[in-house]
């Protein structure tokens, strides 16, 4: 079957409603996370995957407009659903940029290691195939509504699906540019107060501007820049993402 049949076959569509937040999301317009889901995916010819017996995956690569990209994934076994939205924002968000969403999650912080090992293999494979980046900014849209950082806690020096990792300078590399995309997207969702629809322009802050500064000076004398950049930056993600709770304010 196909992936576009799939979406509008009305027995999956009872199981989307488990999956899906109910929440307005921002797609070059205001509008729901399902309607998003349906536009990328309901022209879309590549086949219904089921790997392991267990692991259903529903994809497409046909959105309309912004390089809309949508990817659902479900484990028969354990009844856990969750999905991705890729595409090429222009509300003033880092762009582009990988949405996971599932209305099963509940947490107000997390990380790619905290999501299950299964999904997570199959959300690397679809990138891949989608051809979206291994660093790209990351969020995570939970069942309480709010979008909240998915940090990048993988270590590209020690892939976990085994595979080989890169020459040392070149993960460790990767490992600093996703500590940068998460400092700069933990900054933005505190701007837009973790709305799920949030429209700003990112602008840095004179707190930004003042602890960029000193991390550089920081580490530029120490014997091992690159690493201390990484450790900086990562304990300023983890200090930005619980300075505050998270409360929304009405939108404007």
């Amino acid at each position: 079957m196909r992936s576009g049949n799939a979406i509008r076959d009305k027995q999956f569509r009872k199981l989307l409603k488990n999956v899906v937040p109910d929440c307005i999301f921002h797609y070059g317009t205001d509008m729901s996370l399902s309607d998003a889901i349906d536009m990328v995916l309901k022209d879309s010819s590549a086949p219904v995957q089921v790997r392991d017996g267990r692991y259903v995956i529903v994809s497409g690569r046909s959105g309309p407009y912004l390089m809309g990209r949508g990817f659902l994934w479900i484990d028969m076994q354990d009844g856990i659903g969750l999905g991705a939205f890729y595409f090429h924002p222009t509300n003033g968000e880092p762009t582009p940029v990988v949405i996971a969403f599932s209305r099963q999650v509940k947490e107000k912080a997390l990380g790619i290691s905290q999501l299950p090992p299964a999904f997570a293999q199959d959300l690397s494979r679809w990138s891949r195939e989608s051809y979206v980046a291994p660093v790209i900014t990351r969020y995570f849209i939970t069942g309480s509504n709010e979008k909240i950082l998915l940090e990048h806690n993988e270590d590209y020096c020690q892939p976990a699906d085994g595979t080989t990792p890169p020459p040392d300078d070149v993960c460790l590399q990767m490992n600093a540019d996703a500590s940068d995309v998460d400092v700069n997207a933990a900054y933005y969702l505190e701007q837009i107060n973790h709305a799920t629809n949030g429209t700003a322009w990112m602008i840095p802050g004179d707190d930004q501007v003042a602890w960029v500064q000193i991390r550089d000076e920081t580490c530029r004398v120490g014997p091992d820049p690159l690493r201390c950049h990484i450790r900086m930056t990562r304990e300023r993600v983890h200090a930005i993402v619980y300075r505050h709770p998270i409360a929304h304010q009405p939108r404007r």
